[in-house]
Protein backbone atom coordinates (compact mmCIF):
# COMPACT_ATOMS: atom_id res chain seq x y z
CA UNK A 1 0.00 0.00 0.00
CA UNK A 2 2.76 2.44 0.93
CA UNK A 3 4.74 1.64 -2.19
CA UNK A 4 1.68 2.07 -4.41
CA UNK A 5 0.85 5.47 -2.99
CA UNK A 6 4.41 6.72 -3.17
CA UNK A 7 4.99 5.40 -6.69
CA UNK A 8 1.67 6.73 -7.95
CA UNK A 9 2.28 10.19 -6.53
CA UNK A 10 5.82 10.41 -7.88
CA UNK A 11 4.56 9.35 -11.32
CA UNK A 12 1.80 11.92 -11.10
CA UNK A 13 4.26 14.67 -10.30
CA UNK A 14 6.66 13.64 -13.05
CA UNK A 15 3.81 13.50 -15.54
CA UNK A 16 2.60 16.97 -14.55
CA UNK A 17 3.59 20.25 -16.11
CA UNK A 18 7.19 21.35 -16.25
CA UNK A 19 6.66 23.95 -13.57
CA UNK A 20 9.53 25.40 -11.62
CA UNK A 21 10.24 23.76 -8.28
CA UNK A 22 8.10 25.25 -5.56
CA UNK A 23 5.06 26.00 -7.71
CA UNK A 24 3.23 22.70 -7.08
CA UNK A 25 1.57 22.01 -3.73
CA UNK A 26 0.86 18.37 -2.85
CA UNK A 27 -1.73 17.79 -0.12
CA UNK A 28 -2.62 14.50 1.57
CA UNK A 29 -6.24 14.26 2.75
CA UNK A 30 -7.52 11.52 5.06
CA UNK A 31 -10.41 10.41 2.90
CA UNK A 32 -10.95 7.66 0.34
CA UNK A 33 -12.47 9.90 -2.31
CA UNK A 34 -14.18 13.17 -3.07
CA UNK A 35 -17.83 13.57 -2.28
CA UNK A 36 -19.98 16.03 -4.21
CA UNK A 37 -18.01 19.10 -5.23
CA UNK A 38 -21.01 21.38 -5.61
CA UNK A 39 -20.48 23.85 -2.72
CA UNK A 40 -24.21 24.04 -2.00
CA UNK A 41 -24.35 20.27 -1.58
CA UNK A 42 -20.97 19.31 -0.09
CA UNK A 43 -21.13 18.57 3.65
CA UNK A 44 -18.02 16.53 4.42
CA UNK A 45 -14.85 17.96 5.94
CA UNK A 46 -12.56 16.89 3.05
CA UNK A 47 -14.77 18.60 0.47
CA UNK A 48 -15.32 21.83 2.41
CA UNK A 49 -11.61 22.58 2.60
CA UNK A 50 -11.00 21.90 -1.08
CA UNK A 51 -13.94 24.06 -2.17
CA UNK A 52 -12.78 26.92 0.03
CA UNK A 53 -9.83 27.46 -2.30
CA UNK A 54 -12.13 27.73 -5.33
CA UNK A 55 -15.01 29.92 -4.15
CA UNK A 56 -15.69 33.33 -2.65
CA UNK A 57 -18.55 34.74 -0.59
CA UNK A 58 -19.99 38.22 -0.35
CA UNK A 59 -17.86 38.54 2.78
CA UNK A 60 -15.24 36.30 4.35
CA UNK A 61 -13.55 35.63 7.65
CA UNK A 62 -9.98 36.88 7.51
CA UNK A 63 -7.74 34.02 6.34
CA UNK A 64 -6.18 32.22 9.28
CA UNK A 65 -9.04 33.07 11.65
CA UNK A 66 -12.34 31.39 12.53
CA UNK A 67 -14.15 33.97 14.65
CA UNK A 68 -16.99 36.05 13.12
CA UNK A 69 -15.30 39.04 14.75
CA UNK A 70 -12.88 38.89 11.79
CA UNK A 71 -15.38 39.28 8.94
CA UNK A 72 -14.12 41.44 6.07
CA UNK A 73 -15.12 42.20 2.44
CA UNK A 74 -14.82 39.54 -0.24
CA UNK A 75 -16.93 39.83 -3.41
CA UNK A 76 -18.81 42.68 -1.76
CA UNK A 77 -16.59 45.71 -1.18
CA UNK A 78 -19.07 47.38 1.20
CA UNK A 79 -22.55 46.96 2.70
CA UNK A 80 -25.19 48.78 4.70
CA UNK A 81 -28.08 47.60 6.89
CA UNK A 82 -31.37 49.25 7.75
CA UNK A 83 -32.01 50.28 11.35
CA UNK A 84 -34.40 47.35 11.90
CA UNK A 85 -31.89 44.86 10.49
CA UNK A 86 -34.30 43.64 7.80
CA UNK A 87 -32.74 45.18 4.68
CA UNK A 88 -29.11 44.71 3.69
CA UNK A 89 -27.53 46.23 0.59
CA UNK A 90 -24.20 45.01 -0.78
CA UNK A 91 -22.06 46.87 -3.32
CA UNK A 92 -20.05 44.35 -5.35
CA UNK A 93 -16.56 44.52 -6.76
CA UNK A 94 -16.53 44.92 -10.54
CA UNK A 95 -13.36 42.92 -11.19
CA UNK A 96 -14.47 39.40 -10.20
CA UNK A 97 -14.16 36.82 -12.99
CA UNK A 98 -15.71 33.36 -13.11
CA UNK A 99 -13.29 30.54 -13.81
CA UNK A 100 -12.84 29.50 -17.42
CA UNK A 101 -14.89 31.17 -20.11
CA UNK A 102 -17.90 32.08 -18.00
CA UNK A 103 -17.21 35.81 -17.87
CA UNK A 104 -17.49 38.46 -15.19
CA UNK A 105 -19.50 37.91 -12.02
CA UNK A 106 -22.21 40.47 -11.32
CA UNK A 107 -25.33 40.97 -9.22
CA UNK A 108 -27.32 38.46 -11.26
CA UNK A 109 -24.89 35.70 -10.28
CA UNK A 110 -25.11 36.59 -6.59
CA UNK A 111 -28.93 36.64 -6.67
CA UNK A 112 -28.97 33.29 -8.47
CA UNK A 113 -26.47 31.83 -6.03
CA UNK A 114 -28.28 32.87 -2.84
CA UNK A 115 -31.65 31.78 -4.20
CA UNK A 116 -30.05 28.44 -5.07
CA UNK A 117 -28.68 28.16 -1.52
CA UNK A 118 -32.22 28.65 -0.21
CA UNK A 119 -33.74 26.06 -2.57
CA UNK A 120 -34.33 22.81 -0.68
CA UNK A 121 -34.49 20.88 -3.97
CA UNK A 122 -30.85 21.77 -4.63
CA UNK A 123 -29.11 22.93 -1.48
CA UNK A 124 -28.13 20.95 1.62
CA UNK A 125 -28.18 24.24 3.53
CA UNK A 126 -31.55 25.64 2.47
CA UNK A 127 -32.80 25.64 6.05
CA UNK A 128 -30.24 28.33 6.90
CA UNK A 129 -31.94 30.78 4.54
CA UNK A 130 -35.61 30.53 5.56
CA UNK A 131 -35.49 34.08 6.95
CA UNK A 132 -34.73 35.46 3.47
CA UNK A 133 -37.77 37.24 2.06
CA UNK A 134 -36.14 38.31 -1.19
CA UNK A 135 -32.77 38.72 -2.89
CA UNK A 136 -32.74 41.25 -5.71
CA UNK A 137 -30.28 42.89 -8.06
CA UNK A 138 -30.77 46.60 -7.40
CA UNK A 139 -27.99 47.49 -9.83
CA UNK A 140 -25.52 45.72 -12.07
CA UNK A 141 -23.19 45.43 -9.08
CA UNK A 142 -25.58 45.87 -6.18
CA UNK A 143 -27.61 43.23 -4.33
CA UNK A 144 -30.31 43.86 -1.73
CA UNK A 145 -31.38 41.17 0.71
CA UNK A 146 -34.66 41.59 2.58
CA UNK A 147 -35.36 39.45 5.64
CA UNK A 148 -38.65 38.27 7.12
CA UNK A 149 -37.13 38.74 10.56
CA UNK A 150 -33.73 39.62 12.00
CA UNK A 151 -31.26 36.72 12.12
CA UNK A 152 -28.49 36.24 14.70
CA UNK A 153 -25.70 36.72 12.17
CA UNK A 154 -26.62 37.52 8.59
CA UNK A 155 -23.00 38.10 7.56
CA UNK A 156 -22.13 34.64 8.82
CA UNK A 157 -24.50 33.20 6.22
CA UNK A 158 -22.63 35.04 3.46
CA UNK A 159 -19.07 33.85 4.06
CA UNK A 160 -17.71 31.24 1.59
CA UNK A 161 -18.89 28.32 3.67
CA UNK A 162 -21.81 26.03 2.84
CA UNK A 163 -24.61 28.10 1.28
CA UNK A 164 -22.57 31.29 1.39
CA UNK A 165 -20.38 30.16 -1.50
CA UNK A 166 -21.17 32.23 -4.59
CA UNK A 167 -21.49 30.27 -7.83
CA UNK A 168 -21.56 31.47 -11.43
CA UNK A 169 -25.03 31.18 -12.94
CA UNK A 170 -23.93 30.44 -16.52
CA UNK A 171 -21.57 27.69 -15.35
CA UNK A 172 -24.17 25.93 -13.20
CA UNK A 173 -26.78 26.05 -15.94
CA UNK A 174 -24.38 24.95 -18.67
CA UNK A 175 -22.90 22.05 -16.73
CA UNK A 176 -26.10 20.77 -15.15
CA UNK A 177 -25.48 17.56 -13.20
CA UNK A 178 -21.79 17.71 -14.14
CA UNK A 179 -21.37 20.73 -11.85
CA UNK A 180 -21.03 18.28 -8.94
CA UNK A 181 -17.78 17.07 -10.47
CA UNK A 182 -16.73 20.24 -12.30
CA UNK A 183 -17.05 23.10 -9.79
CA UNK A 184 -16.69 26.60 -11.24
CA UNK A 185 -16.06 29.44 -8.84
CA UNK A 186 -14.22 32.76 -8.65
CA UNK A 187 -11.51 31.91 -6.09
CA UNK A 188 -7.72 31.84 -6.35
CA UNK A 189 -7.65 28.27 -7.65
CA UNK A 190 -9.63 26.61 -10.46
CA UNK A 191 -10.77 23.02 -10.87
CA UNK A 192 -8.68 21.18 -13.45
CA UNK A 193 -9.08 17.42 -13.07
CA UNK A 194 -10.66 14.71 -10.92
CA UNK A 195 -9.32 11.16 -10.74
CA UNK A 196 -11.66 9.00 -8.60
CA UNK A 197 -10.09 7.75 -5.37
CA UNK A 198 -6.81 9.41 -6.35
CA UNK A 199 -6.82 13.21 -6.49
CA UNK A 200 -8.40 16.50 -7.49
CA UNK A 201 -6.10 18.86 -9.32
CA UNK A 202 -6.49 22.63 -9.06
CA UNK A 203 -4.59 25.28 -11.02
CA UNK A 204 -3.94 28.95 -10.32
CA UNK A 205 -6.58 31.43 -11.43
CA UNK A 206 -4.64 34.08 -13.41
CA UNK A 207 -7.63 36.44 -13.29
CA UNK A 208 -8.13 36.31 -9.51
CA UNK A 209 -9.11 39.76 -8.31
CA UNK A 210 -6.59 39.73 -5.45
CA UNK A 211 -3.78 38.75 -7.81
CA UNK A 212 -2.56 35.58 -9.49
CA UNK A 213 -1.53 32.91 -6.95
CA UNK A 214 2.17 32.19 -6.54
CA UNK A 215 1.43 28.46 -6.33
CA UNK A 216 0.46 27.29 -9.81
CA UNK A 217 -1.11 23.90 -9.14
CA UNK A 218 -2.45 21.85 -6.25
CA UNK A 219 -2.82 18.09 -6.09
CA UNK A 220 -5.37 17.24 -3.41
CA UNK A 221 -4.55 13.61 -2.85
CA UNK A 222 -6.94 11.10 -1.23
CA UNK A 223 -4.96 8.89 1.16
CA UNK A 224 -7.31 7.36 3.77
CA UNK A 225 -4.58 5.41 5.57
CA UNK A 226 -3.00 7.48 8.35
CA UNK A 227 0.23 5.48 8.12
CA UNK A 228 0.49 5.89 4.34
CA UNK A 229 -0.26 9.60 4.56
CA UNK A 230 2.38 10.08 7.26
CA UNK A 231 4.94 8.12 5.22
CA UNK A 232 4.28 10.24 2.13
CA UNK A 233 4.77 13.41 4.19
CA UNK A 234 7.91 12.15 5.87
CA UNK A 235 9.44 11.13 2.54
CA UNK A 236 8.72 14.54 1.02
CA UNK A 237 6.10 13.37 -1.48
CA UNK A 238 3.44 15.41 0.32
CA UNK A 239 3.90 19.07 1.34
CA UNK A 240 0.80 19.41 3.52
CA UNK A 241 -1.03 16.72 5.43
CA UNK A 242 -4.37 16.29 7.17
CA UNK A 243 -3.61 14.92 10.61
CA UNK A 244 -5.02 12.08 12.61
CA UNK A 245 -7.04 13.70 15.34
CA UNK A 246 -5.08 12.59 18.38
CA UNK A 247 -2.21 13.73 20.53
CA UNK A 248 0.27 11.09 19.48
CA UNK A 249 0.05 12.24 15.87
CA UNK A 250 1.02 15.78 16.87
CA UNK A 251 3.92 14.52 18.96
CA UNK A 252 5.18 12.20 16.22
CA UNK A 253 4.84 14.56 13.24
CA UNK A 254 6.38 17.45 15.18
CA UNK A 255 9.63 15.47 15.35
CA UNK A 256 10.00 15.40 11.56
CA UNK A 257 12.63 18.03 10.68
CA UNK A 258 11.30 21.10 8.89
CA UNK A 259 7.67 20.57 9.94
CA UNK A 260 5.09 23.08 11.10
CA UNK A 261 2.07 21.68 13.00
CA UNK A 262 -1.16 23.67 13.36
CA UNK A 263 -3.88 22.97 15.94
CA UNK A 264 -6.77 24.98 14.51
CA UNK A 265 -10.15 26.20 15.70
CA UNK A 266 -13.06 25.70 15.51
CA UNK A 267 -13.22 22.22 16.93
CA UNK A 268 -15.46 19.71 15.26
CA UNK A 269 -17.81 18.51 17.97
CA UNK A 270 -18.40 14.77 18.03
CA UNK A 271 -21.98 14.03 19.02
CA UNK A 272 -23.78 10.71 19.34
CA UNK A 273 -27.31 11.25 18.03
CA UNK A 274 -29.87 8.73 19.31
CA UNK A 275 -32.87 8.06 17.06
CA UNK A 276 -35.71 8.42 19.56
CA UNK A 277 -38.21 6.73 17.23
CA UNK A 278 -36.36 3.40 17.20
CA UNK A 279 -36.61 0.95 20.16
CA UNK A 280 -34.96 0.73 22.61
CA UNK A 281 -33.91 4.37 22.14
CA UNK A 282 -37.53 5.50 22.33
CA UNK A 283 -37.20 5.11 26.11
CA UNK A 284 -35.49 8.10 27.77
CA UNK A 285 -34.14 5.78 30.48
CA UNK A 286 -32.13 3.90 27.87
CA UNK A 287 -30.82 7.15 26.42
CA UNK A 288 -29.81 8.35 29.87
CA UNK A 289 -28.12 5.01 30.55
CA UNK A 290 -26.00 5.51 27.41
CA UNK A 291 -25.12 9.02 28.58
CA UNK A 292 -23.97 7.70 31.97
CA UNK A 293 -21.82 5.06 30.25
CA UNK A 294 -19.76 7.65 28.33
CA UNK A 295 -16.62 8.76 30.14
CA UNK A 296 -15.74 12.15 28.63
CA UNK A 297 -12.53 12.45 30.64
CA UNK A 298 -11.38 9.16 29.18
CA UNK A 299 -12.30 10.35 25.69
CA UNK A 300 -10.28 13.56 26.14
CA UNK A 301 -7.28 11.54 27.28
CA UNK A 302 -7.78 9.11 24.40
CA UNK A 303 -7.92 11.88 21.80
CA UNK A 304 -5.29 14.04 23.54
CA UNK A 305 -5.73 16.83 26.12
CA UNK A 306 -3.85 19.37 24.00
CA UNK A 307 -6.03 18.83 20.95
CA UNK A 308 -9.42 17.97 22.49
CA UNK A 309 -12.06 19.66 24.65
CA UNK A 310 -14.78 17.83 26.57
CA UNK A 311 -18.27 18.63 25.25
CA UNK A 312 -21.14 19.16 27.68
CA UNK A 313 -23.84 20.93 25.67
CA UNK A 314 -25.48 20.44 22.27
CA UNK A 315 -23.91 23.78 21.29
CA UNK A 316 -20.08 23.79 21.09
CA UNK A 317 -18.11 25.79 23.62
CA UNK A 318 -17.02 29.11 22.16
CA UNK A 319 -20.17 29.64 20.08
CA UNK A 320 -22.32 32.70 20.77
CA UNK A 321 -25.15 31.38 22.96
CA UNK A 322 -23.31 28.40 24.46
CA UNK A 323 -24.13 27.48 28.06
CA UNK A 324 -22.79 24.76 30.32
CA UNK A 325 -25.80 25.17 32.64
CA UNK A 326 -27.43 21.99 31.32
CA UNK A 327 -28.34 18.57 32.74
CA UNK A 328 -25.22 16.42 32.87
CA UNK A 329 -24.77 12.68 33.31
CA UNK A 330 -21.80 11.69 35.41
CA UNK A 331 -19.84 8.70 34.30
CA UNK A 332 -21.36 5.81 36.26
CA UNK A 333 -21.62 2.22 35.03
CA UNK A 334 -23.81 1.45 38.05
CA UNK A 335 -26.33 4.16 37.17
CA UNK A 336 -26.30 3.08 33.52
CA UNK A 337 -27.06 -0.54 34.39
CA UNK A 338 -29.74 0.47 36.90
CA UNK A 339 -31.53 2.58 34.29
CA UNK A 340 -31.38 -0.23 31.76
CA UNK A 341 -32.87 -2.64 34.30
CA UNK A 342 -35.59 -0.13 35.16
CA UNK A 343 -36.40 0.13 31.46
CA UNK A 344 -36.80 -3.66 31.25
CA UNK A 345 -33.33 -4.55 29.93
CA UNK A 346 -31.49 -6.18 32.88
CA UNK A 347 -29.19 -8.04 30.45
CA UNK A 348 -28.35 -4.94 28.44
CA UNK A 349 -29.29 -3.72 24.96
CA UNK A 350 -27.95 -3.81 21.43
CA UNK A 351 -27.92 -0.66 19.32
CA UNK A 352 -26.65 -0.21 15.76
CA UNK A 353 -24.78 2.48 13.88
CA UNK A 354 -23.83 3.09 10.26
CA UNK A 355 -20.46 4.81 10.37
CA UNK A 356 -17.84 6.37 8.11
CA UNK A 357 -14.42 4.84 7.55
CA UNK A 358 -12.88 8.32 7.98
CA UNK A 359 -9.99 7.57 10.38
CA UNK A 360 -10.46 10.42 12.83
CA UNK A 361 -14.12 9.56 13.32
CA UNK A 362 -13.99 5.77 13.39
CA UNK A 363 -11.41 5.72 16.19
CA UNK A 364 -13.71 7.91 18.29
CA UNK A 365 -16.66 5.62 17.67
CA UNK A 366 -14.64 2.51 18.49
CA UNK A 367 -13.62 4.08 21.80
CA UNK A 368 -17.29 4.84 22.56
CA UNK A 369 -18.12 1.25 21.65
CA UNK A 370 -15.61 -0.01 24.23
CA UNK A 371 -16.97 2.29 26.94
CA UNK A 372 -20.58 1.26 26.34
CA UNK A 373 -19.66 -2.42 26.48
CA UNK A 374 -18.79 -1.98 30.18
CA UNK A 375 -22.45 -1.11 30.82
CA UNK A 376 -23.77 -4.08 28.78
CA UNK A 377 -24.61 -1.78 25.88
CA UNK A 378 -23.58 -3.54 22.66
CA UNK A 379 -22.91 -1.03 19.89
CA UNK A 380 -22.74 -2.71 16.49
CA UNK A 381 -20.92 -0.62 13.87
CA UNK A 382 -21.37 -1.03 10.10
CA UNK A 383 -18.65 0.91 8.28
CA UNK A 384 -19.10 2.49 4.86
CA UNK A 385 -17.16 4.98 2.73
CA UNK A 386 -17.60 8.60 3.87
CA UNK A 387 -19.86 9.79 1.05
CA UNK A 388 -22.05 6.69 1.46
CA UNK A 389 -22.21 7.35 5.20
CA UNK A 390 -23.62 10.84 4.59
CA UNK A 391 -26.11 9.48 2.09
CA UNK A 392 -27.39 6.70 4.36
CA UNK A 393 -27.71 8.68 7.60
CA UNK A 394 -29.74 11.28 5.73
CA UNK A 395 -32.12 8.51 4.70
CA UNK A 396 -32.75 7.83 8.42
CA UNK A 397 -31.15 4.39 8.19
CA UNK A 398 -28.97 4.55 11.30
CA UNK A 399 -30.24 3.95 14.82
CA UNK A 400 -27.20 5.73 16.25
CA UNK A 401 -25.42 8.45 14.29
CA UNK A 402 -21.99 9.76 15.21
CA UNK A 403 -21.72 13.15 13.57
CA UNK A 404 -18.71 15.41 13.82
CA UNK A 405 -19.27 18.98 12.74
CA UNK A 406 -18.31 22.61 13.00
CA UNK A 407 -20.66 25.36 11.97
CA UNK A 408 -20.67 29.14 11.89
CA UNK A 409 -20.15 29.84 15.62
CA UNK A 410 -23.62 31.02 16.62
CA UNK A 411 -25.96 28.78 18.65
CA UNK A 412 -28.86 29.20 16.21
CA UNK A 413 -27.06 27.34 13.43
CA UNK A 414 -26.27 24.25 15.51
CA UNK A 415 -29.63 24.14 17.28
CA UNK A 416 -31.61 24.65 14.09
CA UNK A 417 -29.77 22.11 11.97
CA UNK A 418 -29.48 19.33 14.55
CA UNK A 419 -32.39 19.76 16.97
CA UNK A 420 -35.35 21.56 15.40
CA UNK A 421 -38.16 19.31 14.19
CA UNK A 422 -38.15 20.95 10.75
CA UNK A 423 -34.65 19.49 10.29
CA UNK A 424 -35.55 15.85 11.02
CA UNK A 425 -34.00 13.53 8.44
CA UNK A 426 -36.41 11.80 6.11
CA UNK A 427 -38.76 14.80 6.00
CA UNK A 428 -39.20 17.35 3.19
CA UNK A 429 -37.32 20.00 5.18
CA UNK A 430 -34.59 17.65 6.44
CA UNK A 431 -31.19 18.87 7.48
CA UNK A 432 -29.28 16.88 10.11
CA UNK A 433 -31.71 16.18 12.97
CA UNK A 434 -30.84 12.48 13.22
CA UNK A 435 -32.42 12.03 16.66
CA UNK A 436 -35.91 13.25 15.68
CA UNK A 437 -35.64 15.76 18.52
CA UNK A 438 -38.50 18.24 18.83
CA UNK A 439 -38.43 19.32 22.48
CA UNK A 440 -36.93 22.79 21.99
CA UNK A 441 -38.67 24.06 18.84
CA UNK A 442 -40.33 26.95 20.64
CA UNK A 443 -37.07 28.23 22.13
CA UNK A 444 -35.03 27.77 18.95
CA UNK A 445 -37.60 29.60 16.83
CA UNK A 446 -38.12 32.28 19.45
CA UNK A 447 -34.41 33.01 19.75
CA UNK A 448 -34.11 33.36 16.00
CA UNK A 449 -36.54 36.28 15.89
CA UNK A 450 -35.75 37.83 19.28
CA UNK A 451 -34.56 41.43 19.01
CA UNK A 452 -33.36 41.60 22.63
CA UNK A 453 -29.90 39.97 22.84
CA UNK A 454 -30.41 38.96 26.48
CA UNK A 455 -33.72 37.30 25.68
CA UNK A 456 -32.08 35.52 22.78
CA UNK A 457 -29.36 34.12 25.05
CA UNK A 458 -31.99 32.96 27.58
CA UNK A 459 -33.93 31.10 24.89
CA UNK A 460 -30.81 29.43 23.52
CA UNK A 461 -29.83 28.33 27.03
CA UNK A 462 -33.27 26.87 27.71
CA UNK A 463 -33.19 25.01 24.40
CA UNK A 464 -29.88 23.41 25.38
CA UNK A 465 -31.26 22.40 28.78
CA UNK A 466 -34.34 20.74 27.24
CA UNK A 467 -32.27 18.84 24.66
CA UNK A 468 -29.92 17.49 27.31
CA UNK A 469 -32.77 16.58 29.67
CA UNK A 470 -34.37 14.55 26.90
CA UNK A 471 -30.97 13.17 25.80
CA UNK A 472 -31.70 13.70 22.13
CA UNK A 473 -27.96 13.39 21.67
CA UNK A 474 -24.79 12.97 23.71
CA UNK A 475 -22.02 15.54 23.12
CA UNK A 476 -18.64 13.83 23.44
CA UNK A 477 -15.63 16.00 22.59
CA UNK A 478 -14.53 18.86 20.41
CA UNK A 479 -11.58 17.82 18.26
CA UNK A 480 -9.46 20.69 17.05
CA UNK A 481 -8.27 20.52 13.45
CA UNK A 482 -4.78 19.12 12.99
CA UNK A 483 -2.64 19.84 9.96
CA UNK A 484 1.06 19.90 9.22
CA UNK A 485 3.12 21.28 6.38
CA UNK A 486 6.72 21.84 5.40
CA UNK A 487 8.17 24.93 6.99
CA UNK A 488 9.30 26.00 3.52
CA UNK A 489 5.62 26.56 2.71
CA UNK A 490 4.63 30.06 3.75
CA UNK A 491 0.84 30.50 3.75
CA UNK A 492 1.21 34.26 4.07
CA UNK A 493 -0.89 34.49 7.24
CA UNK A 494 -0.72 33.30 10.82
CA UNK A 495 -2.99 30.28 11.10
CA UNK A 496 -5.17 30.31 14.22
CA UNK A 497 -8.24 28.72 12.72
CA UNK A 498 -10.40 28.13 9.68
CA UNK A 499 -14.17 27.77 9.53
CA UNK A 500 -13.69 25.48 6.52
CA UNK A 501 -11.45 23.17 8.57
CA UNK A 502 -8.43 23.44 6.27
CA UNK A 503 -5.46 25.83 6.15
CA UNK A 504 -5.99 29.00 4.11
CA UNK A 505 -4.26 28.38 0.78
CA UNK A 506 -4.68 31.74 -0.91
CA UNK A 507 -2.95 33.75 -3.60
CA UNK A 508 -0.34 34.66 -0.98
CA UNK A 509 0.83 31.08 -0.29
CA UNK A 510 4.30 30.28 -1.61
CA UNK A 511 7.39 28.19 -1.05
CA UNK A 512 10.42 29.98 0.37
CA UNK A 513 12.92 27.68 -1.32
Amino acid sequence: MKRTIGTTLISLLMAGSALAAGETLNIGMGSADAGKLDPHVATSTPDKGLLHWMFNGLVRIKPGEASPANIEPDIAESWTASEDGLTWTFKLREDVECHGDYGALDAEDVVYSLNRSANADVSAFAKDYTAFDSVEATGDYEVTIKLKNPVPSLLGMLVPYHGGNIVCKDAVEALGADFERTPIGTGPFMFEEYQPQQYVKLVANPEYFRGEPKIKEIYYRYIPSDASRDLAFQSGEIDMIYGKQDQTWVERISKIPGTKVAVMKPGEMSVIHLNMTMPPLDDVRVRRAIAHAVNRDAMVQFKGPDVTLAAVSPVPEGYLGFTDDVPTYEYSIEKAKALLAEAGHPDGVTIKAIHTTLPGMITTMEAIQALLREADINLEIETVEHATFHEQIRKDLSQVTHYSAARFPVADTYLTQFFHSDSIVGTPTAVTNFSHCAVADEEITGARVATDPEKQLELWAEAQRKIMDEVCAIPIVQSLQLWAWKDTLDLGVEVNGSLNLSPPVTEAAHFTE
